[in-house]
């Protein structure tokens, strides 16, 4: 490809409005342009990275068995209600009627158009374990789309979806998908961690993301030093504290409080660690609100809270409203005598002589006991978990807190789908038996910002091999020179006969803009043609990861090239 017949719309300077690496320099190297809030067009160089991703993403599903399918991006409503989402799922789903008046929805997932599908054409236990594939374009109406294409409203999305007679089916088939996530991440040249995470609004039994590690990354992930042990923040577990011992239960007291409010100002005043103090939070719920109890130094994590209050989800009310329902401003609630249901965080279990609101403005309880002044309330993981804490699983390591970028989630669902929606074939002896499913999604162009997020410097994007939209870039550092212009075209049709990927900038601007641009774009290797070295019959070749050097006679630069480009050497 000839860059002054391409559409690359390169820029000098970082737009003021991209707040993350992948976003300022997807628009700096003209991968991308905006529309519209969280909508992009992709363009010739950020469409040839796309479309990278998706052929290793094609491989590995086709090499795992699953079978390509394409569905429709309109889905009528029925099929959302006769699942039980139409109304659960959200503002995300866009949705809008036709002309004729009936309720449809931009899909942003595919459970119901799949199931649909297999209850009409799937009919024997025979045809399964099946699981079909597609890549298509999705929509979800995020309130504040930010980062480019990391968060945008309209995006490229692999999903899959098994089907199973059985739990033991399923289980092979999520280990299947499991296995080839993994190649996928491998062969796309990112460095990532699977973890254990929640099912969401998509629902199922269990499940699993793939986080690209990266300081920009929105997730947290926590992980053991010392196993195998990872999660996602709405997922992960600590140990239990062990019952305290020694201490007795001392005399229960009320406390003047006057003016302090947060935890911090309570603690500060009465001269005790904040972990001797219980933070009480009032959620609301359509049953009504709830007090959530979580240790003063921890915070609640809404998800976790939702899951276990077995609710779609939790709000927390203003300030006005909360103590409307409590009676009391926040920075006196409590749980003693507390006329609302109470749900306290595991780690309070085992937790003596500690301080909470009295249900009485400017006064707190001390030496507050369970059994003794109040009743041992519902226990529940309620907290997110922090670095240093003890693990769960192997409880000799200490966890650790990582930032990650989503770009991959499988799930067991179960029946949750194929329950609702009459998902059913005959099994060997003639009954009908609801068929059990797993879904499997990968943000497609969401890896193109992640592997720039990991890939890049000061001076722009380096590519991964495998992901680069050209192997190698041939500069021109002075086209109009006719023995360099000659040199040049004969390298780039050797190269193109050779299979090489190869972007020829002749465009005639100066040899620093081409080099710029260069270190912009990031192609994993760089031939230049001029200057000294061609007067001196060589040219120089350069790996843009800064590892390689060098020049080499002009005769020689295919025979030198080709096996770097082919991943046998530098670059």
């Amino acid at each position: 490809m000839r860059f002054h017949k391409t559409l690359i719309p390169t820029l000098k300077e970082d737009p003021v409005d991209a707040q993350v690496v992948s976003h300022r320099l997807m628009l700096r190297a003209g991968l991308i342009r905006p529309l519209g809030s969280g909508i992009y067009t992709w363009l010739p160089l950020g469409l040839r990275v796309l479309r990278k991703v998706e052929a290793i993403v094609r491989q590995e599903m086709d090499n795992a068995g699953a079978q390509e399918v394409l569905m429709p991006a309109v889905q009528p409503a029925e099929l959302w209600q006769e699942s039980g989402r139409w109304d659960f799922y959200g503002k995300e789903l866009l949705r809008f009627t036709d002309r004729h008046d009936r309720p449809c929805c931009f899909g942003p997932t595919h459970e119901e158009v799949i199931s649909d599908l297999v209850r009409r054409e799937i009919r024997s236990y025979r045809q399964v374990p099946a699981n079909f594939y597609q890549i298509q374009t999705k929509f979800r109406d995020e309130i504040r789309p930010r980062f480019g294409i990391m968060r945008g409203r309209e995006f490229l999305m692999k999903d899959a979806y098994s089907f199973d007679l059985d739990a033991e089916g399923l289980d092979a088939s999520y280990q299947s998908m499991f296995a080839a996530y993994q190649r996928i991440f491998q062969r796309c040249g990112l460095a990532f961690r699977a973890v254990e995470a929640d099912t969401g609004s998509i629902g199922g039994a269990s499940s699993h993301e793939f986080h690209v590690l990266a300081e920009s990354g929105e997730d947290v992930i926590i992980s053991c030093d010392q196993c195998d042990y990872a999660a996602n923040l709405e997922k992960a577990i600590a140990a239990e504290a062990d019952a305290e011992a020694g201490e007795a239960a001392a005399p229960l007291e009320k406390v003047a409080t006057p003016g302090q409010k947060s935890i911090e100002e309570v603690a500060r005043f009465l001269q005790l660690p904040m972990d001797r103090l219980i933070k009480s939070l009032l959620v609301e719920t359509p049953a009504g609100p709830i007090l959530l109890l979580v240790r003063g130094d921890r915070s609640l994590n809404m998800i976790k809270a939702a899951n276990a209050l077995k609710l779609p989800q939790v709000t927390i009310p203003d300030a006005d409203r909360a103590a409307y329902w409590a009676g009391v401003s926040m920075g006196s609630l409590g749980p003693v005598e507390s006329r609302l249901p109470v749900v306290a965080d595991h780690e309070l279990r085992n937790l003596r002589n500690f301080v909470c609101g009295a249900n009485e403005e400017g006064c707190h309880l001390r030496n507050v006991n369970w059994q003794r002044d109040l009743p041992v309330p519902q226990f529940a993981d309620l907290r997110n978990v922090t670095a240093g804490e003890p693990c769960a699983r192997c409880h000799s390591g200490r966890l650790q807190r990582h930032q990650g970028i989503e770009v991959g989630h499988v799930f067991k669902l179960g029946d949750k789908y194929s329950k609702a929606m009459n998902v059913k074939v005959l099994d060997s002896q003639g009954n009908e038996q609801i068929l059990v499913m797993g879904c499997y999604g990968i943000g497609v162009s969401r890896i193109v910002a992640a592997a720039i997020e990991q890939n890049h410097d000061a001076n722009g994007i380096r590519w991964p091999r495998s992901l680069a939209p050209f192997q190698v870039e041939l500069i021109l550092m002075n086209p109009r020179d006719s023995n360099e212009a000659a040199t040049g075209e004969q390298l780039y049709q050797a190269l193109q006969q050779a299979g090489v990927e190869v972007l020829l900038d002749d465009r005639d601007e100066r040899a620093g803009v081409k080099f710029k641009d260069a270190d912009l774009l990031g192609c994993p290797m760089r031939l230049l043609v001029g200057g000294r070295s061609f007067k001196e019959g060589m040219v120089e070749l350069q790996s843009r990861a800064g590892d390689l050097s060098q020049r080499i006679p002009i005769q020689d630069a295919l025979a030198t090239l080709l096996p770097l480009v082919k991943g046998e050497g530098h670059g």
